[in-house]
């Protein structure tokens, strides 16, 4: 169910999917971002640690389709967090806990076990990374949510396109993809190799929801 969500949060529960994008520069974003968007994943975080992530989030907030929402992820400080929403980022993505406080827009931090999960809920996190997620199977999350059936989890890290739809079977409200969807698109790599990727994906989603 979306309907408590903000927004923003339930565009990404309804894609299933956050694209992430992580490269040495973040030239080839653009490229990357069209063909996502194509395939029908409309949720993409942009990382900071890329070169020029900044200017990337404003110029994919100017020419994607209005329903695509564009985030900023590897968020660890309040400077941060006040540039990639000067940019324009509809989400903010981080893998700690506590360095997205008192923002204007939805936070998303990283957890690993229960009492972060929790902590982070707690604080007000409409979803929460669990991060790294790939050592991680699909039955912790589901033993996870036993308890705690009312945080929406966002596992990410190391996530396979073959396990997407036994996380989201485990209760995952969506999941985050980043090198095993992106490859090295973003540096030159095929475009059409991620094209085939993204409708695995997308097609994992819609049978673990059918």
């Amino acid at each position: 169910m979306t309907d408590s969500l903000d927004p923003v949060s339930a565009a990404i529960v309804e894609s299933g999917i956050v694209a992430i994008l992580r490269a040495p520069s973040a030239g080839g974003f653009s490229a990357v971002a069209d063909v996502l968007v194509a395939a029908g994943i409309t949720a993409i975080e942009v990382t900071l640690t890329s070169a020029g992530a900044l200017e990337a989030i404003s110029g994919l907030r100017r020419r994607l389709p209005s329903g695509t929402v564009i985030g900023a992820g590897t968020i660890l400080t309040a400077d941060d967090a006040k540039a990639a929403v000067d940019a324009g980022a509809s989400f903010l993505v981080s893998p700690v806990l506590d360095t997205l406080a008192g923002q204007t827009v939805p936070c998303y931090p990283g957890a690993y076990t229960p009492t972060e999960v929790y902590s982070a809920y707690r604080a007000g996190a409409p979803l929460v990374k669990l991060f790294p997620a790939g050592g991680l199977k699909p039955a912790y999350l589901k033993d996870l949510r036993g308890p705690l059936p009312q945080v929406r989890i966002l596992p990410t890290g190391g996530i396979a396109l073959d396990d997407i739809a036994d996380w989201l079977d485990a209760g995952a409200a969506a999941v985050g993809l980043g090198g095993p969807l992106v490859g090295d698109a973003a540096s030159g790599g095929s475009l059409t190799a991620l094209s085939a990727r993204a409708k695995r994906a997308v097609d994992a989603v819609t049978y673990a929801r059918s």
